[in-house]
């Protein structure tokens, strides 16, 4: 059977009943839940809202961390016909106010205490103020027990209406609204048919090796509609989704539960290939020298390399070093799905070597998401490439090499505003993706930037950004960075440094200092640092190389604001929390 709507999923699940299709992270412990259990929690929820006397098309907002309720909550919601718009839990009190206003939300379900008191004070100044409901006990607030205990009241009131719900509701209907993360203005709500995700979700389940069997940790914003399109094509699959305890807890977690594979975004698996790099460097001797050796290697791995010679340095790589990576992580192989930006090609091949194997894929939210995506199945890995157009979904490039796309996948449009959706989507259904693209082989799309991150020299010439953010990135000395230079005479960045391989130098050179603001000032420090950029600028065209940088102590997340929710760069936020510094580069007498 092939799921048209989001909630026939839970038929299909019928198919694989275990003990633990979730399971949420306790302190030491998991809590699971079982097949049978999610199939009729869902189905009390559903009963419960239509006796809130909620309609058809209602919008239901859940801001929670991950965790098995929001599955329920989300399958309640489209069994009883309304739509679910579920929310980041890390927002700032004007995005959240924003999003609430515009969406119209009737009712609220809030996780955990810390959340609550972030997001109480907006709701109590919304223009339409919804109920409130938390899954953590607090005092003198309605408890998401009250739903269940409400929908278990009148179970049998509702239930000839759900079971009409799950014949007759069309696959045009709104299932939800998502709301971008965006990087500039307003988020956008996304308005995503039923039609539109499992035309999506479908094609991924005949690329999948995993199934019933396995085990998948998830730790990325199941709000976010790429975590969410994976983690309903693995549902469909039988497969258990364990929540992670969170960010801090995910390498104990893959590792306490097994996994089989987890979904990413580069930055999360750039942490794991320095933590990696890291532990070479605490090694002596020969053992560091093995462990380079197998860690270049890995780097340059080549799946399609069946050379006897290359074979068995590999093997005896994994004898010595891979398989002790593997070991800290779940002790066996592992598929992990890469997507949100960009990824180094160097990450993808290091952790495929270790047979923990990367696939990168691309999409946005108004696809639903996914446009392209390596194969696991046929084991297609093309590194550098997000490899094929998924199956059902029409692709061409404009001549400006921008990637336009249309489908069944296609957004229904931008809730409360047709204007915009007519600006992405043009007269003849294609959706402009705001992405430059190319065809390698004439089947993998490679992506090479953001069309509107495309900036020109004020000598004509065109930099794309992020091609050369990921290069400088590859430099075990650079944790983030944004090159600048529009309208300007040459091409300059701002560096975030990783602190952990500074301090490490500096101890090794006997660089005193006291803090991190000082020690980017001193300038042997700034010297190392530039020996990277000279090395990544070797690589690059004249117009392109990094002229003038400058370090800053910070870092960059989606808490302090730099980054988005999916940790890609808020360009403007950047800009005007560095105006000063960016003049600074700029504004001084330059004799070129």
């Amino acid at each position: 059977m092939a799921a048209t709507r989001i909630f026939d999923i839970l038929e299909e699940q019928k198919k694989y009943p275990k003990s633990d299709i979730f399971a949420n992270r306790l302190g030491d412990e998991w809590r699971t839940f079982s097949t049978q259990f999610y199939y009729e929690i869902s189905h009390t929820i559903a009963y419960a809202l239509l006796e809130m006397g909620l309609q058809k098309g209602d919008k239901i907002s859940t801001i929670m961390n991950n965790r098995a309720e929001w599955n329920f909550m989300d399958m309640g919601i489209t069994l009883a016909n309304m739509v679910h718009v579920p929310i980041y839990s890390t927002l700032n009190e004007n995005e959240y106010q924003y999003i609430l206003n515009h969406c119209d939300c009737k009712i609220v379900v809030i996780g955990i205490e810390a959340i609550y008191k972030r997001v109480e004070p907006i709701l109590n100044i919304v223009a339409q103020k919804p109920e409130i409901f938390t899954i953590d006990v607090i005092e003198n607030r309605r408890s998401f027990q009250e739903i269940i205990d409400l929908g278990k009241l009148f179970a049998s009131k509702w239930y000839d209406t759900v079971e009409e719900n799950k014949r007759n509701i069309s696959t045009e209907e709104i299932a939800t609204i998502i709301y971008t993360s965006g990087t500039t203005g307003n988020q956008k709500g996304v308005m995503l048919s039923h039609k539109n995700l499992c035309s999506n979700f479908m094609p991924l389940t005949n690329l999948q090796l995993l199934n019933h069997t396995h085990k998948l940790l998830s730790f990325l914003p199941l709000c976010h509609v790429y975590e969410r399109t994976v983690m309903y094509h693995y549902q469909f699959l039988g497969a258990s989704y364990y929540y992670a305890g969170g960010v801090g807890t995910i390498a104990k977690d893959i590792h306490d539960m097994k996994a089989d594979g987890f979904c990413a975004v580069p930055r999360v698996l750039e942490m794991m290939f320095d933590k990696l790099y890291s532990v070479g460097k605490d090694l002596k001797g020969i053992k560091r020298i093995l462990y380079f050796w197998a860690f270049k290697l890995a780097t340059k791995f080549d799946n399609y390399n069946t050379n006897p010679f290359y074979l068995l340095k590999i093997k005896i790589a994994d004898k010595l070093i891979y398989s002790k990576w593997r070991e800290k992580m779940s002790g066996k192989e592992m598929t992990v799905v890469s997507g949100g930006s960009a990824i180094q090609e160097r990450i993808i091949r290091l952790f495929t070597a270790a047979q923990i194997r990367v696939y990168e894929g691309y999409g946005l939210t108004e696809t639903s998401p996914v446009i392209a995506v390596n194969n696991p199945k046929k084991r297609i890995l093309k590194p550098g490439t997000v490899g094929e157009i998924l199956n059902g979904i029409e692709f061409k490039l404009a001549d400006d090499g921008e990637i336009l796309t249309k489908g069944n996948c296609l957004m229904m449009g931008y809730y409360k505003d047709p204007e915009y959706t007519k600006q992405v989507i043009d007269e003849e259904g294609w959706f402009h993706t705001g992405d430059i693209g190319a065809l390698v082989e004439s089947r993998f799309l490679k992506i090479t930037d953001r069309k509107k991150e495309i900036f020109k020299l004020s000598l004509g010439k065109y930099i794309a950004p992020q091609l050369i953010e990921n290069k400088l990135k590859e430099s075990s000395f650079i944790s983030n960075v944004m090159v600048i230079g529009e309208n300007e005479k040459f091409t300059s960045a701002i560096i975030v440094p990783n602190m952990n391989a500074l301090h490490f130098w500096c101890a090794k050179h006997r660089v005193h200092f006291h803090n991190n603001i000082e020690m980017i000032s001193i300038p042997e420090v700034t010297k190392r640092v530039q020996k990277e950029v000279d090395r990544i600028n070797s690589q690059l065209s004249e117009h392109e190389q990094i002229k003038r940088f400058r370090l800053v102590a910070d870092e960059w997340s989606p808490m302090s604001g730099e980054l988005s929710q999916t940790l890609k760069l808020k360009r403007a936020v950047i800009y005007k929390k560095y105006d000063a510094l960016c003049r600074e580069i700029y504004n001084y007498d330059l004799k070129v």
